[in-house]
């Protein structure tokens, strides 16, 4: 599954994803065969945050 580039986009696209269809970060990253690190390091350069407990960047 190609993920958008844009952070700011990404933000969106990555909540929307783990609102919807994922219980995890890990099983978005898995069902997608990606590296939940880069996505990790992308949305950190605008100041957003993984929070497993909300599971959605904040």
């Amino acid at each position: 599954m190609p993920i958008p580039n844009d952070p700011v986009i990404l933000l969106s696209f990555m909540n929307t994803q783990l609102r919807d269809n994922y219980s995890s970060l890990d099983e978005f990253g898995k069902s997608n065969s990606l590296d939940v690190s880069e996505i990790k390091n992308k949305l950190l350069t605008i100041g957003y945050e993984y929070d497993a407990k909300l599971n959605k960047f904040i």
